[in-house]
């Protein structure tokens, strides 16, 4: 008789087939927090469970690089405002320059008659003080002529920039990538094909025969016959059956964030960074 489809599938124990992966994903995850946690204590702290430090020396900038500075106007300063200038038109400011030298640019500020104020708008390039002329006021009754003084500073030599060696210590966890691996999404599928093929044939034979022998003796005969007969009856049956299963299980794994606890700790190590100087100042 052929197997039932049916029958086959409920004799499969599907309770097994389900949750042994089910199982192993979370094995799996109970693996890789234990290789988080082991990561953690061998890497990251020493035998006596103080934190690992990894050492650095670098040259720190203490003094920066100090361009030279060539003589030149640091300021102008107005000593006597005048009187009668044209508020639209303020007077030019010129200053004097000696060979080799490039003259300061200003300009004059008029408000009221008078001159407020000088605006310096380039220092020029000098090797000794210059002098500062402002022009006169149109020609008027009480127009009086602006004075001013010049600001000069002397001329500066370039200072190289200066470096101290220091050391630095990192805790070696705040440098390295910690795994927090994660099983994100298990997919188990599992199919069953099941092929019932029954087969049955029959087939009869039947064969009669005779013969018939007649002797006469008279006043009485005699007569003989013979008759043969055969039947054959053949039955032939049978059943294949075929079963194919599959399972296919996929998992995806994925980096997990990091755990509230272990970014607290990583925000201390942080703190414990160490830099200290071990040369002197070049």
């Amino acid at each position: 008789m052929a197997a039932n489809p049916g029958t086959e599938l409920s004799s499969l124990n599907f309770g097994n087939m389900i949750g042994g992966p089910l199982c192993a994903v979370i094995e799996a995850q109970t693996m890789a927090a234990r290789a988080t946690a082991d990561f953690i204590k061998t890497v990251g702290f020493d035998k006596e469970n103080k934190p690992v430090y990894v050492e650095f020396k670098y040259p720190k900038e203490v003094a920066p690089y100090q361009p030279a500075v060539p003589a030149h106007v640091s300021g102008v300063a107005l000593s006597n405002g005048g009187a009668g200038y044209d508020d639209a038109n303020p007077p030019a400011v010129t200053f004097t320059a000696g060979t080799g030298e490039t003259a300061a640019q200003a300009r004059a500020v008029v408000e009221g008659g008078k001159v407020t104020r000088i605006e310096l708008t380039d220092a020029g390039v000098y090797k000794s003080a210059p002098t500062v002329a402002i022009a006169a006021p149109p020609s008027g009754t009480g127009t009086v002529m602006a004075t001013a003084t010049v600001s000069f500073a002397e001329s500066k030599d370039a200072v190289e920039a200066r470096f101290q060696e220091m050391k630095i210590e990192v805790p070696l966890l705040t440098i390295l990538p910690i795994p927090f691996i994660r099983v994100e999404e298990a997919t188990i599928d599992f199919n069953a094909k099941i092929n019932s093929i029954e087969t049955q044939s029959e087939s009869s034979d039947l064969a009669i025969g005779g013969s018939l022998e007649v002797k006469q003796r008279w006043p009485g005969g005699s007569a003989k016959l013979n008759v043969s007969c055969s039947y054959k009856k053949t039955t032939a049956s049978g059943s294949n059956v075929e079963r194919t299963y599959s399972m296919h299980i996929f998992v995806k794994a994925s980096q997990d964030e990091m755990p509230a606890g272990m970014e607290k700790l990583l925000g201390i190590l942080e703190g414990a960074m160490r830099s200290t100087p071990v040369g002197e100042v070049q």
